[in-house]
This record gives C-alpha cells, sequence and structure tokens, in this order.
C-alpha cells in the first residue's frame, strides 16, 4: 500500500463510511514510518524474540457474526457473544463474567462499551426493542432507499411547507387590506417561477455532482473553503429551524381541530422531537418506511381539498367570494410585497435535501435522484399554487386560533370525516418533516468533521448505520429553540428564509463556476440554468435579510456568524495537532549501534507457557509483595501510527516485558490498511488486529482485555494507551477519552493496570 492509497478513509458514495475514523497516511509519513521501522531495527531485538517472549496467545480469535456490540450511550452494557477463544493448551475455552450477559443466547457476555456500571437488563432489551438490532458495517452499502421511499422521507420539508407557505405570505398581504390581497396572484407566480427555476437548477447539481453535491461540497470545492463554510452553516441552521417549524406547524394544526390542547403546545412538541429522535436512531430505511405514510397521505388530503375547492367554485362560476372587511395597518408597498414574498418563499426549504442526499438512494444513485427530484417540484408547484387559488376564490383570510388550511377544510367538507382527514394528515406530515433534516445534518456534520470543521466524534457510525450522535445533537438544539419561542410558527418563520437561500445563492454561483470551468457537453444551457436560480435565491435572500432583519432574522445571522467562529477554531486546532503529531523523515535520526546489547523484552517467568500453568497460586488475589512476583505484559491500545501512538509503542518497549500491540478495526478494509501500515514500520511488535463489526471501538478492547485475564490470571496486564493533552481545557473534547472509559470498565478486575502516555500539545 502507498501513502496515497485512500487517503479518505473509505467513504461509501462521496460520504465518510466505517472506515473514515482510520486516516491515511501521506507518502512522507510513509517514509518517516519506514525510517522510524529502521531506526528501531538498530536498537531493539528482531521481531521474533517480541513474538516469542509473549506469555499468552494473542489471537484469542473474533467476535461471531451474532455479537452484538455497538457504539453505546449513557454507559448501557453492550451483549457481546465471547470470543471464540482457547486457553494456552488448547483445552479450556473462556466463560463470560458471573452474573454477565442478557441470557438471550449461552454463553453470552457482557461489557461496557461506555465505561458504564449499570447491567443490560430490561433497558437494553427495550432499547433493541426501540431501535432494533445493530447492523454491520457490512450492510452500509445497503442501508438505501428506493424512489417511492426517498419522496416522503427527502420530500416532506418541501411539501409540508404549503400548509403554512401561502398562509405566511397572505398573513403579510392582509395588513394592506384588500388592496394587498390584491397581489397575492404576482407574488405567487414569482414564487412558483422561483420553485421551477431552483429545481431545474439542482437537477443541474446532481447531474454535474451524481455521488452527493450539496451546498457545502459545491461552494466549497468551486468558492472555496470559507464560501463552503458560510453554505453549511445556512443549512445546519436552517436544519434546526426546519425542525422547530414544522413541529409548530403541525402542533398548531392539532390545536386548530382541538383548542383544548393549546396549553399543552410546548410539551406536544417536544414529545414529537423525542419521537423523531428514536425513529431516526432506527436507520435511514426504517425511517423512510416509518414516515412514508404520513407524507402521502397528506399529498392526497391536499389534492381532495384543491379538487373540492374547485368543483364548489365551479358551481358560482369562479367568481371569487369577497373576503371580510379588514382593518388596514400598513400601505401597500415595495417593503410590505418583498416581506410577502420572502415570507411565501418558506414553502421552498426543503428542496436541496435530494441534492444532498444522492449517496442514500439505490443505484443508480444520481439518476433516481435526479428523477425524485422532479417529482417534488411538480407536487409542490401543483398544492403551492392550488391552495393560493382556493384563498383568493374563497375569501379565507389568516385567523389566529386557526390556520388556513383548517378553514378550507371546513369550507369543503364541513366538519365530518374528510375534515378530520385533512387536519390529521396536515399534522402528521407537518410533525414528521423535520425528518428531512434529520436525513441531511448528519450528513453535513460528517462532511464538517470529515474536514476537521466538527469534532471527529461526528464521524462514527452509530448502531444502525446512523450519526447518531449527529441526531442527538440536532434534537436537542431544535428543542431548545422549539421551547425558547413557546412553539409560536409566527414566531419562528421569520427566522427560517435566511439560512436556506444563503445556502441556496452560494450552492448555485458554485455551480456557475463550475460549468464555467469544466465546459462539459451542454455546459451553456446548465450555466444559465444555474445562473437564474442564483440571481433569484440572492433576491430573496437579500429581501429576507432586509425585510425580516428586526423581526427575527439577526438571529440567524449571528448563529451563522457563530457557526463559522467555531468550525474555524475546531479546524486551526485540528491543524496544528495534525501538524504535531505528523511522523517526520527529518525528525527521525538513525541511532548508532553501540556495544550494549538490543533492547529485548525479559524472558517470561516460569520457563515455557505449557509449564506456568503449575504456577498460579496467586492467580485469584494481589497479594505480591515481592517485584519478582509479578509477572508483566504490556498491552498497548493504538489506533493510529502518528507521532503520539509510535510514542506510546515506545514507551511499552523500553519497560523491557513483553508487550503486545491490539487495534480495534471497525471493518476488514481499516484492518487490512492497518496491517499493512504496521508492515511499513517493521512489524517489530506483536500485533493483534479485532474486528469489531459493529463500530465499537471500547467494548471489544475491553472485552479481548478480559479475555486475556481470564486465560492468564497470574499475569498483570498494563494496558497503555497514548493521551493527548491539550493547551486548552475547551479543545480536550475533541480528542478522544478512552483511557478513562476503560478504568471505569475494568476496575472490578484485579491486575490490571490502566496506564496512559501523555502527549502535550504546544
Amino acid at each position: 500500500m502507498t501513502g496515497a492509497e485512500e487517503r479518505a478513509g473509505g467513504g461509501t458514495a462521496g460520504l465518510p463510511g466505517p472506515t473514515a475514523v482510520l486516516p491515511g497516511l501521506s507518502d512522507e509519513q510513509v517514509r518517516a514510518l519506514r525510517r522510524v521501522g529502521r531506526a528501531w531495527g538498530r536498537v531493539s531485538s528482531p521481531p521474533e524474540v517480541w513474538h516469542r517472549a509473549l506469555p499468552v496467545e494473542p489471537d484469542l480469535g473474533a467476535f461471531p457474526a451474532r455479537a452484538e456490540a455497538g457504539s453505546a450511550w449513557f454507559g448501557r452494557l453492550v451483549p457481546l457473544s465471547p470470543l471464540r477463544a482457547r486457553s494456552l493448551s488448547g483445552r479450556r475455552a473462556v466463560e463470560p463474567a458471573a452474573g454477565a450477559g442478557s441470557g438471550a443466547e449461552a454463553g453470552a457476555g457482557a461489557v461496557p462499551a461506555d465505561a458504564g456500571t449499570a447491567g443490560a437488563g430490561a433497558g437494553g432489551t427495550v432499547r433493541r426493542l426501540l431501535l432494533g438490532a445493530p447492523l454491520a458495517s457490512s450492510a452500509f452499502v445497503t442501508e438505501r432507499m428506493r424512489k417511492l421511499v426517498a419522496l416522503p422521507v427527502l420530500s416532506a420539508d418541501a411539501l409540508s411547507s404549503v400548509a403554512y407557505g401561502p398562509e405566511a405570505m397572505i398573513t403579510v398581504l392582509v395588513l394592506a387590506g384588500a388592496a394587498g390581497l390584491a397581489y397575492s396572484f404576482p407574488v405567487a407566480a414569482v414564487i412558483v417561477f422561483l420553485m421551477l427555476a431552483v429545481g431545474v437548477s439542482y437537477r443541474q447539481t446532481i447531474r454535474a455532482y451524481p455521488h452527493g453535491g450539496g451546498s457545502y461540497i459545491v461552494a466549497g470545492e468551486n468558492l472555496g473553503p470559507t464560501a463552503g463554510l458560510v453554505a453549511a452553516a445556512g443549512l445546519m441552521t436552517d436544519y434546526v429551524l426546519t425542525v422547530a417549524v414544522s413541529i409548530a406547524s403541525g402542533v398548531a394544526a392539532i390545536t386548530s381541530a382541538l383548542p383544548g390542547l393549546v396549553p399543552w403546545t410546548v410539551p406536544l412538541g417536544v414529545l414529537v422531537v423525542v419521537v423523531l429522535l428514536a425513529g431516526n436512531l432506527r436507520g435511514i430505511r426504517q425511517a423512510g418506511a416509518l414516515f412514508a405514510a404520513p407524507t402521502y397521505a397528506f399529498v392526497i388530503a391536499m389534492f381532495a381539498l384543491i379538487g373540492a375547492g374547485l368543483v364548489d367554485a365551479a358551481e358560482t362560476g369562479f367568481r371569487p367570494v369577497a373576503p371580510p372587511a379588514l382593518p388596514v395597518t400598513e400601505t401597500v408597498g415595495l417593503l410590505l410585497i418583498t416581506r410577502a414574498f420572502s415570507s411565501g418563499a418558506t414553502a421552498m426549504t426543503g428542496i436541496e435535501a435530494i441534492s444532498n442526499a444522492v449517496p442514500a438512494f439505490r443505484p443508480v444513485e444520481w439518476r433516481n435522484a435526479r428523477t425524485t427530484l422532479s417529482w417534488m417540484v411538480g407536487l409542490l408547484i401543483a398544492m403551492f399554487a392550488g391552495i393560493v387559488v382556493l384563498i383568493h376564490l374563497t375569501g379565507v383570510v389568516p385567523h389566529s386560533q386557526e390556520t388556513v388550511l383548517s378553514q378550507l377544510a371546513h369550507l369543503s367538507f364541513g366538519g365530518g370525516w374528510m375534515y378530520v382527514y385533512i387536519q390529521a394528515a396536515t399534522a402528521a406530515v407537518l410533525l414528521l418533516a423535520a425528518n428531512t433534516a434529520y436525513n441531511d445534518f448528519p450528513r453535513v456534520l460528517s462532511l464538517l468533521a470529515r474536514d476537521d470543521y466538527a469534532p471527529k466524534t461526528f464521524l462514527r457510525l452509530g448502531d444502525r448505520l446512523a450519526y447518531s450522535r449527529s441526531i442527538v445533537l440536532l434534537s436537542l438544539a431544535a428543542a431548545l429553540v422549539y421551547i425558547a419561542f413557546e412553539g409560536r410558527t409566527d414566531a419562528l418563520i421569520p427566522l427560517y428564509a435566511v439560512g436556506v437561500f444563503l445556502a441556496f445563492t452560494l450552492s448555485q454561483s458554485g455551480m456557475v463556476v463550475h460549468w464555467w470551468r469544466r465546459r462539459d457537453p451542454h455546459w451553456r444551457k446548465s450555466l444559465v440554468f444555474n445562473a437564474v436560480g442564483a440571481v433569484l435565491s440572492g433576491l430573496v435572500l437579500l429581501t429576507a435579510g432586509v425585510s425580516k432583519f428586526t423581526s427575527g432574522a439577526w438571529v440567524a445571522l449571528i448563529a451563522v456568524l457563530l457557526f463559522l467562529l467555531v468550525t474555524t477554531r475546531i479546524r486551526s486546532h485540528y491543524t496544528a495537532a495534525r501538524a504535531y503529531l505528523r511522523l517526520r523523515p527529518h525528525a527521525v535520526e538513525l541511532p548508532a549501534r553501540t556495544g550494549a546489547g538490543p533492547l529485548a523484552p525479559a524472558t517470561p517467568a516460569g520457563g515455557p507457557p505449557a509449564r506456568r500453568e503449575a504456577k498460579k497460586a496467586k492467580e485469584a488475589e494481589e497479594a505480591e509483595v515481592i517485584p519478582g512476583e509479578i509477572h508483566h505484559l504490556s498491552v498497548v491500545a493504538v489506533a493510529t501510527l502518528d507521532l503520539a501512538g509510535m510514542r506510546t509503542l515506545a514507551y511499552a518497549a523500553s519497560l523491557g516485558q513483553p508487550a503486545l500491540a491490539v487495534h480495534i478495526s471497525t471493518t476488514e478494509d481499516e484492518q487490512r490498511r492497518f496491517r499493512a501500515y504496521w508492515s511499513l514500520w517493521g512489524d517489530h511488535l506483536p500485533l493483534q488486529t479485532v474486528l469489531s463489526p459493529y463500530r465499537a471501538v471500547v467494548a471489544p478492547l475491553v472485552h479481548y482485555i478480559e479475555t486475556l485475564h481470564r486465560l492468564n490470571p497470574e499475569l498483570t496486564l498494563t494496558v497503555i494507551l497514548p493521551e493527548i493533552v491539550t493547551r486548552h481545557r475547551r479543545h480536550q473534547f475533541l480528542h478522544s477519552r478512552t483511557a478513562a472509559r476503560l478504568r471505569r470498565a475494568l476496575r472490578h478486575l484485579p491486575k490490571i493496570v490502566i496506564t496512559t502516555v501523555p502527549f502535550h500539545l504546544p
């Protein structure tokens, strides 16, 4: 393997995959690794000496496919089928820990994945019932959606926005009375044209970026990293607000039909956030199946409402009903019309979701994504235009106690079952429309983490091949926003359009640069489409920023600025840390050979392993009081071969005791890559790689150490790990805390010492 091979870490279809947590080595680092290996060869005994000195058999087998390890939350115990291990004599199998295991299968043990102390028990069973059994990393490429599932999952945000977009537009126009309402058709026509233009523009984006071309990627590649970050900031802000606004609108639909629930607005919204959290933690495909039905039910309800309204209007010759007498608080002017336009344009939020999530489709991904996008835009335009026409024909105006859709449904169906169906479908799709954000927010955050703009923990996939930590973060942020604004849609709408149209503008501008540089076939037509989309999106952004600044748009702008500040600081820290941790050829001096013997491990006490079985009188107690009674094995947990990792290996070898390096691999690809790097170094110490098919790291490491201990209870196992120590405490959370979790997990076992080799970043 060369240094240039697989530097990105094995992402799938443009996204970070299960192996993205293992960074690749550059050509310079490969040269440095070889140089370090030659330096070890001058001062250390040959590798076979270290291998012979091991007092244990390091190969303890593998975790069976039925093992249920995964990334853990809240210190839960993860059930693990035992390693297919054997004793040194080959006669004794590993027994599970006393009292451990869920009892689901014979011999199953349990180890704390996050250093918890509580057993899995009923809590683990409930969790598996709610979220499902963990999925192996090999299933990563199969967690894709077909078009009929992707349409409701990725379009729920855009399609459901017709429930509040037209109403938001009319709410502004009605301030000027009947004169203002006269502009509803022209403003709606411009919004429809904008929907069409932006939809066609994103079709070009999908064609140019068949592996996923979200605003962050497009703007970053074509306009520079800063533009990409600004686009990501707009998207992340919009995703949080999408969850909050969708839930607020859904709860409003419920309280319109059931006014007695108005005092419970905030608790109902928080409950919906919890349901969305649980549904999305199950994984993409399960969330899609769960959320498909409400979206299709809403589409049917809207076309039924539009059809019934047009039939009723046909009986009167399509003569519009005059609206009720309205107080005039503002005059018709450019500011009023632009505010109405920017409010109505919120119906476009979520239109970019499909281009962000191209890798989530089944092959051929880009073709299926373009088809789904066309379906979505067609449905969105039809429903938006139909609702605006009905509002004009019926003379309905916004009311504080009842939504516009509820009034239209009452006029067409009275209070019968069809009215109940429309309100229920509207509430359901609005409450679940936030699921679009749950699909895209984790993807964007994983890309930011890949590029060092977010903590690396957001690269890790959870039990169900979903970015669990990102999903939890989005839920917490959206819940806080919802509670802060007391679940009021009118208070949240002004914050809404700025972020999404900021991303629209930068993405489409980036596509203009892309076509100009590439000049592929039909590039002029594509450039024109994207240029029109960029100009129109920029106008909406400018309009929303100016007209809604005092109404709350300033909050979104500040959120974008804070996002830029935090992400650039994180990037600066990771850049400095990587530069300091990187192996450099010129920093390694080859030592001269001396008369002293090479560094070698001590000979295991008691002779060969077969004869040591008779010398375990104190294996069940910690009663050693003489140094010679302590028999050592150093276990070095190594994740990457950077400067901190190499220093830890050197420290372990310098102790003069038998040493064993252990690497937890989350996929076979990562296992192969790490062994290749180890061979480049020279294989100076014994290496055991443990394949963790469910992406857990701590749980398999704990289980491996426990197994070593039970096979060799007379040994004192010293587990040595590198520890990155940052200058500022605020940076410490950006690095792993595996040592602390191991201490909590293994403190119940005797003769296990956890020690760290600190590596201080300047």
